[in-house]
């Protein structure tokens, strides 16, 4: 049986990113955007672990610790874009299991949820993306891309965690005009991939160089 996990989330991309990486990794993810909604449910329904953003449209997830920690019994791991240690504090002393900084890594929440767990060794490498006939899949995801997009797409996977200069890429694909053109194209691409605006997990900029793609 998987794991049952609630993520508390009102970020919608955030929310989505997150789930689907986390069902990949054989978890069962049920997302709420509001603190009322989460806290009645918690009520009714077991979960096996809770991920709580604090900064929540009807409340925030200092409430919902309060709220529960006299009722269930469960790991809570807060995700907050709040980093200072007085907030840290305040959520331990509530009950919080553990605590994550936005923007966070994916791989390190699944780290963090089977340590929660106390199974370190459960573990499971996912394969971010993949291309499956003329089609790259991103977190099991088909993307939808142009076919310079996907031009592009596929030199960078074929040449993963190795830069790729931007004379190399307009050279040898006759789809790109220009180093413009080329810059545009990264930039749409980014859009369909990366979950943060300034701070590009997948797809950098080797500055001076090129992009590498890294997962």
């Amino acid at each position: 049986m998987k794991n049952s996990i609630m993520l508390v989330e009102d970020d919608e991309k955030s929310a989505l990113w997150t789930q689907r990486f986390l069902e990949d990794c054989d978890f069962d993810v049920s997302c709420f955007t509001l603190a009322t909604d989460a806290i009645s449910t918690l009520k009714v329904k077991k979960f096996d672990l809770l991920l709580l953003d604090l900064n929540l449209p009807d409340s925030n997830g200092f409430e919902v610790l309060k709220s529960i920690r006299n009722q269930v019994s469960i790991p809570v791991i807060v995700l907050s874009a709040e980093s200072d240690t007085r907030t840290k504090v305040q959520a331990f002393k509530l009950g919080a299991n553990d605590y994550m900084v936005k923007p966070y890594d994916l791989e390190e929440l699944e780290a963090r949820i089977w340590a929660a767990f106390g199974k370190n060794s459960m573990i499971k490498s996912v394969n971010i993306f993949e291309i499956q006939n003329d089609t790259i899949i991103f977190n099991g995801i088909s993307l939808v891309l142009t076919p310079v997009e996907f031009d592009i797409f596929k030199v960078l996977i074929s040449n993963k965690n190795t830069t790729v200069s931007r004379d190399n890429l307009c050279q040898n694909l006759s789809s790109i005009s220009s180093q413009r053109s080329l810059d545009h194209h990264i930039k749409n691409l980014r859009k369909k991939i990366e979950d943060n605006a300034s701070n590009h997990k997948y797809l950098k900029t080797v500055y001076g160089v090129g992009y590498v793609l890294t997962f």
